[in-house]
C-alpha cells in the first residue's frame, strides 16, 4: 500500500492514455467486461455517480462505482453494489495487478511510471471484472480525453455543468475545458448533457456529430421540472423518457442535487434503452446517500459539510444551504488547496458568512493557514477571520462562535474534499466509533 501512495498523486498527471492502455493489455482488458457509464464535468460528478448507481441497483443490476478522491478511506473509491470493497479485497486485487503495474513502470512511458490515479483506475476495472458487475459507473478524475477512466469506451457519457477549474491542465476558457471533457464521448455512445453555457454546448454537440454519437440534453429531452423543500430533503418532479414523473422524495439538499438526480435518471434510461417507472426511481432515491454534500453532521449547533472547492461549486452550495437550513448568522470553516481560485471563493463567501475560521487540511497541496488568513483578512476584514492550527480546532472554534451567535446560527465547512473528510471523520466517524464500542460492550458476557 505504501508503494501505491508513493506514486504521482492524482493532481499531478501525465496526460496520455498510453500507460493505462498498456496496463489493460496485460490485464486482459477488464474495462471491456461490462457496459460503462462515464461521468465528467466540473461539479456534481460524484453525487451524480451515486444517484446513477442507486438507480441501476433499483433496476436489478449489479453495479461497480469508481469515484475520487475519497473522503475518509481509499476503499471508498471502489464500490460494488453500493458498498466500498473490503480492505482485504482491496489488498488482494492490488496484489494481483502489482506485478503487471511493475512491468509497465519499467517501460517508463513518456518518462514516468504509472500514476496513483492510473493504478486506482486499473484496480477498479479489475475488481469489477472479478465480481463481476453488470455496469461500471466511472467518474473521471480530471478532464476526459486523456483521463485513465477513458481507457474504456463508455456506452453512456454523462457531462455535468462545465465551469473553470484545473486550468493548468485543461485550458483557460470554457471552450478549451469542454474540448477536453468531450473526449469521453465515443463513437456510437449516448451523451447526456446537463445545462451548459453556449460555448460548452457547441463543443459537446460538435463532438457528438464528429464521432457519430447521439445526445440528449437538459431542457430539451430531460430535466428538473419542479422542486420543493421537504423535511430531510426535497420533493422533485422530473421529465423522463415516459413523460413527467412527480412527487419523488429525494433525501438530498440543494437545487443542484435535484438537477443531478434528473440527469442521473436520463443517463440510466439511456443505458437501459427504456424509461424507468416512478416506483423504481423512488426505490433508488430512498437509499441514496451523498456524504459531505450539504450533509448535516452535528447539531447544537448545526454543522453542515460540503466538498465545494471552486467558485461554481461554492455558489451552488451557498444557495442550497440557504434554502435547506437558513442559518442566520452563518459561520464558515474554510480550507483550500493552494492551486484553486481562493480569492474568488473568498469573494463569494464574504456577503454570506458572518465569521470565517480558516485552517489547512493535512495535505501538501493545502494553502498554509497563515496565508489563507491573510487573504481572507483583506476581503472580510481581520475582525471577521479566525485562524486555527488544525481541523479539529477550527471546528471547535466555529461551533463556539455559532453558539454565541444565537439559536438560528449554524456552521458550514467547505473549500476542500480533504477538509470535508477530516471534519466528517471527527463527527460522523467519531459517533460511529463510539457506537461500535457500545455494541461491543453490549455483546460482552460478564463471567459468572
Amino acid at each position: 500500500m505504501r508503494e501505491l501512495f508513493a506514486r504521482w498523486p492524482e493532481h499531478r498527471v501525465g496526460p496520455t492514455l498510453a500507460r493505462i492502455e498498456a496496463l489493460m493489455d496485460l490485464m486482459g482488458q477488464p474495462q471491456r467486461a461490462c457496459p460503462v457509464i462515464q461521468i465528467t464535468g466540473t461539479n456534481g460528478k460524484g453525487s451524480t455517480a451515486l444517484i446513477i448507481d442507486a438507480l441501476l441497483r433499483a433496476s436489478g443490476l449489479r453495479t461497480g462505482r469508481f469515484t475520487s478522491p475519497h473522503l475518509q478511506d481509499v476503499t471508498e473509491r471502489v464500490c460494488i453494489d453500493g458498498q466500498p470493497i473490503t480492505p482485504d479485497m482491496f489488498d488482494a486485487v492490488w496484489a494481483d495487478i502489482a506485478p503487471l503495474v511493475a512491468m509497465v513502470d519499467e517501460r517508463r512511458i513518456d518518462g514516468i511510471s504509472c500514476t496513483f490515479f492510473e493504478v486506482m483506475t486499473a484496480l477498479a476495472y479489475a475488481a469489477f471484472a472479478d465480481a463481476p458487475v453488470d455496469v461500471a459507473v466511472m467518474e473521471v478524475g480530471m478532464g476526459g480525453r486523456w483521463d485513465a477512466t477513458s481507457v474504456a469506451d463508455a456506452a453512456v457519457a454523462v457531462i455535468t455543468p462545465i465551469a473553470l477549474d484545473h486550468m493548468a491542465y485543461l485550458g483557460d476558457t470554457i471552450a478549451q475545458i469542454a474540448t477536453e471533457k468531450a473526449g469521453i464521448i465515443k463513437p456510437g455512445s449516448v451523451a447526456v448533457l446537463a445545462d451548459q453555457t453556449p460555448e460548452a454546448f457547441r463543443v459537446l454537440t460538435t463532438r457528438c456529430n464528429d464521432v457519430g454519437a447521439t445526445w440528449v440534453s437538459a431542457g430539451r429531452d430531460f430535466g428538473l421540472i419542479d422542486a420543493r423543500m421537504a423535511a430531510g430533503g426535497q420533493v422533485i418532479r422530473v421529465m423522463t423518457g415516459d413523460g413527467p414523473v412527480g412527487d419523488l422524495f429525494l433525501p438530498l439538499h440543494g437545487m443542484h442535487m435535484a438537477h443531478n438526480a434528473a440527469q442521473a435518471v436520463a443517463a440510466v434510461e439511456a443505458l437501459l434503452g427504456r424509461p424507468m417507472s416512478a416506483q423504481v426511481i423512488q426505490d433508488a432515491f430512498d437509499v441514496v446517500e451523498a456524504p459531505a454534500r450539504l450533509e448535516l453532521v452535528a447539531t447544537d449547533p448545526p454543522v453542515v459539510i460540503d466538498t465545494a472547492h471552486n467558485p461554481h461549486g461554492v455558489v451552488a452550495t451557498l444557495k442550497g444551504l440557504q434554502s435547506a437550513f437558513g442559518f442566520a448568522p452563518l459561520v464558515g470553516v474554510l480550507g483550500m488547496m493552494a492551486d484553486k481560485a481562493v480569492h474568488d471563493v473568498l469573494e463569494l463567501l464574504e456577503p454570506e458568512v458572518a465569521m470565517l475560521v480558516v485552517t489547512a487540511a493535512d495535505n501538501p497541496r493545502a494553502m498554509p493557514t497563515a496565508q489563507l488568513a491573510a487573504l481572507a483578512g483583506e476581503i472580510f476584514g481581520p475582525d471577521r477571520v479566525v485562524a486555527a492550527s488544525d481541523v479539529r480546532s477550527a471546528l471547535a472554534q466555529a461551533k463556539r462562535l455559532a453558539v454565541a451567535a444565537g439559536d438560528q446560527a449554524g456552521v458550514v465547512v467547505l473549500g476542500s474534499v480533504y477538509l470535508a473528510g477530516a471534519v466528517r471523520d471527527a463527527t460522523v466517524g467519531a459517533m460511529a466509533r463510539e457506537q461500535a464500542l457500545l455494541d461491543e460492550m453490549d455483546d460482552y458476557d460478564e463471567p459468572a
